[in-house]
């Protein structure tokens, strides 16, 4: 029998206890607006809920407590070696008809969860063994999810908001494929033009393009795009522009999300979704988009299992193969340290 916790969120250095209002975002974003220190999970799928806590304070540092994860050889795909390489062409058969530029393609690994496995215990094993900028916590009993995110959805501070979308993938000192630039700008751009739709004119600005983000066992290309919120928008509406994060969705995003609802086999759920926390009282965010990032939910047997994403982006230089190695080589490191 697993000991029972109580909730609490881990972001940014800060950790929130004492959980006293669930809301459902998409119909009430406003409390965002209000005040309040609220973690954030929004699903790639459009479900986004706010958990507001009373008690926030400066985190105390992750003790390193021994994890109980699944075993190495237990998890399985969502998607097969074929079956991925299938949707890669098939993805470049939509590019060759005009209908997209580019789309994200992800898989699901999942593995069974031990009854006392405790969220905290791996948090400290990927601080340890995989530190991260975007590193985070939620913890609300039988359903959590831990983060090791290198990659930042939005960040507020008054009105100001930055997205820094990754794309490009190498193994430790390799050059990029030479898709992975025309493909950062791509989504860099898409970004842009998100992030237009609610903030001041001529205040949208790429303040760094393709810069390479070192990460450990892989390096990856980060641009970063700046904007001020215009008067009268609040977080409904800068949620509404933004989500899901373009860099895991496609371009262009609508029908890239089409694309990606016929293809993949599972829904994401979290992965690929946004995760952090919004601080009402001090206009302060930073949510993180939910790569490398683990998760719980009931399994239909009613046994938990744990969950782990991973994709790569597909344009038409794509090739299937090297596709599939790139999900190999992101979810390998994470992965072995999610496993005793």
């Amino acid at each position: 029998m697993s000991a029972v916790r109580t909730p609490s969120a881990r972001f940014d250095g800060l950790l929130a206890t004492d959980l006293c209002e669930v809301v459902d975002l998409v119909r009430d974003p406003e409390v965002l607006d209000r005040s309040g220190w609220w973690a954030v999970v929004g699903t790639f799928e459009g479900a986004l809920t706010g958990y507001r806590f009373a008690r926030v304070e400066p985190a105390p540092p992750l003790v390193a407590d021994p994890w109980i994860g699944p075993g190495v050889l237990d998890w399985q795909t969502s998607t097969g070696e074929e079956q991925y390489r299938a949707g890669v062409a098939a993805i470049r058969a939509h590019i060759a008809a005009g209908e997209v530029y580019q789309v994200n393609l992800c898989r699901l690994l999942s593995a069974p969860l031990p009854a006392d496995a405790d969220p905290t215990a791996l948090a400290g094993r990927l601080s340890g063994g995989n530190p991260a900028p975007y590193q985070g916590m939620l913890d609300l009993g039988e359903e959590w999810i831990v983060t090791a995110s290198p990659e930042l959805f939005l960040s507020r501070d008054g009105d100001l908001l930055h997205s820094a979308p990754i794309k490009g993938t190498a193994a430790d000192r390799d050059h990029f494929a030479d898709k992975d630039f025309p493909e950062n700008i791509m989504i860099t751009d898409l970004v842009r033009n998100d992030l237009g739709r609610i903030a001041r004119p001529g205040s949208v600005v790429v303040t760094e393009l393709l810069a390479r983000q070192e990460h450990p066992g892989l390096a990856h290309l980060v641009s970063t795009v700046r904007a001020k919120i215009a008067p009268g928008h609040g977080w409904g509406d800068v949620l509404a522009a933004t989500f899901p994060p373009g860099s895991v969705s496609g371009a262009p995003k609508l029908r890239a999300l089409q694309v990606i609802s016929e293809l993949e086999a599972v829904p994401r759920g979290p992965y690929c979704g946004a995760i952090g926390y919004v601080d009402a009282d001090r206009r302060r965010a930073r949510l993180a988009v939910g790569i490398r990032t683990f998760f719980t939910r009931p399994a239909p047997d009613g046994t938990r299992r744990l969950h782990f994403g991973t994709g790569a982006g597909i344009t038409w230089p794509s090739d299937p193969a090297a596709e599939w190695a790139e999900t190999e080589l992101k979810a390998a490191r994470l992965v072995r340290l999610a496993s005793r």
